[in-house]
């Protein structure tokens, strides 16, 4: 689905810049063309500013999201969850990321999730980035306590396993 959405903006790099901007943020297009976080309103010129293009840029783009009825589902249904990953260091929790092979693959998730359970591990997040909308997505798991290392040898000796980071 990310390749088809992207393939829309071919034409250009700087629409396709605010596109993966929406996505990897969660943000909406409501049914004025404006780019929103739930019901906040985030001017185009910020936006632009995030992904250096012109407001214009932005203004295009959200226009081509409205003018077609698969972008506008996404665009006017897709929303941001709150992560607990950039408080991990203040709230003492420890980030596990794990990077696969093939984010197709089932079975990551309950593999990851039941090494952990079998630690007596609570898992407080688990955000798993979606294969279809970003290039190279990750398995972040969240949780009240460090990671024993055989835990770290058990994750990181399943076959799909490509690296693991810890924070």
């Amino acid at each position: 689905m990310f390749d088809e959405i992207m393939e829309k903006f071919s034409d250009s790099p700087g629409q396709q810049q605010v596109i993966r901007l929406l996505l990897e943020r969660g943000f909406s297009v409501n049914d004025d063309g404006r780019v929103v976080s739930g019901d906040i309103e985030i001017p185009n010129t910020e936006v632009a500013r995030e992904v250096d293009v012109d407001r214009r840029v932005v203004n295009a783009t959200t226009s081509a999201i409205l003018e077609d009825e698969q972008l506008t589902r996404i665009f006017q249904n897709i929303s941001a969850i709150p992560s607990l990953m950039d408080l991990a260091p203040v709230l003492d929790l420890t980030v596990l990321t794990v990077a696969v092979s093939n984010a197709e693959e089932s079975g990551i998730v309950a593999a990851v999730t039941d090494a952990i359970a079998d630690h007596d591990i609570t898992i407080r997040q688990v955000i798993s980035e979606d294969p279809e909308f970003t290039d190279d997505p990750r398995l972040y798991v969240i949780t009240d306590e460090a990671f024993p290392g055989d835990l770290i040898t058990d994750i990181n000796a399943l076959p799909f396993v490509h690296r693991i980071e810890l924070q």
